[in-house]
């Protein structure tokens, strides 16, 4: 939170293609405080659950909100396969959550709002820029570079190629 800026200008040190995963909810009735705050909380719960193990291949998230109603977590994975092996994993709590879900949806859909979108995003398709930032976004999550490794202009930050493939 109170992270110290990298001087200058620097990149995400992303190799391969990047997995990212945008989910959130809206809450559509404050006073239906019993129907969105317990999918609040299990947000919370998941992102800890995943902190305890790196091995499921979440590598970082940012946290946000978009107005006193919409919250929502931008996640970068290290596959859309251990993606996929989270969301679906019995011994997981998303599982457990996404259940709960589902037999409350009829009446829950009226006072919360759930989105996600997954982005499967191959090498060349994306790039990045921090100036004077501590590592934020996908920095955050692969590390970072000086931004001269990867080239000062977007096209050129584009066209690397990561030496793994």
């Amino acid at each position: 939170m109170f992270a110290k800026p990298n001087p200058g200008r620097t990149t995400a040190a992303a190799e391969g293609e990047v997995v990212v995963l945008l989910i959130g909810m809206r809450i559509n009735h404050f006073w239906g405080v019993h129907h969105w705050l317990p999918v609040l909380l299990a947000m919370g719960r998941m992102l800890r659950e995943l902190g305890k193990d790196k091995g499921r291949g979440l590598l970082g998230h940012t946290l946000l909100t978009g107005s006193p109603r919409t919250y929502y977590v931008v996640q970068y994975w290290e596959s859309k396969e251990k993606l996929y092996a989270y969301a679906s994993a019995p011994d997981m709590f998303h599982r457990k959550a996404w259940a709960i879900m589902n037999r409350k949806e009829k009446k829950s859909r009226r006072h919360v709002g759930l989105w996600h979108e997954a982005y499967m995003v191959p090498e060349g398709g994306y790039e990045s820029i921090y100036a004077d930032m501590p590592a934020h976004g996908l920095a955050g999550a692969t590390g970072v570079l000086p931004l001269e490794v990867r080239g000062r202009r977007g096209a050129d930050r584009l066209a690397h190629r990561s030496s793994a493939k």
